[in-house]
């Protein structure tokens, strides 16, 4: 089997390339330092996360913590900080497995047709019948509290999502000139959908698949924040916001504030990011 000429690749579709606009880079600036942030915690965490003071419970920020403290003395800068690992963590797992299995039943499905895509087409219907925060509750409810139960549920529930716009994608594919190139060069199907057709809807894949990272990010920090997530003494930004609850009736705002501007900023960023993905990458993909 010889390699595909030049002819072959220049039939390929194009990739596009862009240029950010100023709210993408900062969104991308926001999102690195975050990550930044949550990977270099114990470098540059001032305190112990869960370290309590007693002389500054609910403390206002100051020179010795920046952005005051909790009601057990706790400073919220560090526990900010350790809670990021979590919070961005489990999104991520989310849209790594939800990525890599929709991708996989897309193609299948778009690539094969026929009864194949039929049935898939009628798994993701019953998929598409249950909310992702209802399935991670399920979960839950089955195999305990924590963030291993909700990111395999998650997982599932966002797969179908990935899925079927993979599938359309890879139906388009297959009418392009290049895979008929392939094909008149004696390539097999298996060899043309993974090696050229798989390569050009993944941009636009990972384009959608970034939009979601920032929903799971919001869903996962509510399900901590209802008790059913990461656990204690474990530091996560929803469970930080339920953690809050009681100072906010003493008028102790800060402690909730602060973790939930935090699940704000990151959702609104990665959002601006995955807009512009889709904008830029993505264009008029088909329906």
């Amino acid at each position: 089997m010889t390699t595909p000429t030049l002819a072959m690749r220049v039939l390929r579709a194009p990739r596009a390339s862009f240029i950010g606009r100023p709210t993408f880079t900062v969104a991308v600036l926001v999102l690195a330092a975050m990550t930044l942030g949550a990977v270099f915690a114990p470098a540059i965490a001032p305190y112990p996360p869960d370290a309590p003071d007693f002389l500054a419970v609910n403390a206002p920020p100051s020179p010795a913590h920046w952005l005051g403290t909790d009601g057990l003395g706790r400073d919220l800068l560090s526990r900010l900080l350790y809670g990021a690992r979590t919070a961005l963590l489990g999104p991520l797992l989310v849209v790594i497995g939800s990525t890599a299995v929709g991708m996989l039943l897309g193609l299948l499905a778009g690539w094969r047709g026929g009864w194949i895509d039929a049935a898939l087409g009628r798994v993701f219907d019953v998929l598409f019948a249950f909310p992702s925060l209802l399935l991670a509750i399920m979960a839950v409810a089955l195999f305990g509290k924590g963030l291993v139960a909700p990111v395999i549920a998650m997982s599932i529930a966002y797969a179908p999502f990935v899925a079927r716009l993979t599938r359309s994608l890879v139906k388009a594919e297959r009418t392009r000139p290049y895979v008929a190139a392939y094909r008149v060069a004696g390539f097999g199907g298996a060899f043309i959908a993974f090696r050229s057709v798989l390569p050009n809807v993944t941009p636009i894949v990972g384009a959608q698949s970034t939009l979601n990272f920032g929903y799971v990010l919001a869903e996962l920090a509510g399900l901590s924040f209802l008790g059913l997530g990461v656990q204690p003494p474990t530091p996560d930004w929803g469970a930080m916001i339920n953690e809050a609850q009681a100072g906010i009736v003493g008028g102790h705002f800060l402690p909730a504030i602060v973790p939930a501007v935090a699940v704000v900023i990151a959702v609104v960023a990665v959002n601006i990011i995955g807009e512009e993905l889709s904008d830029r990458i993505g264009g008029g993909a088909p329906a």
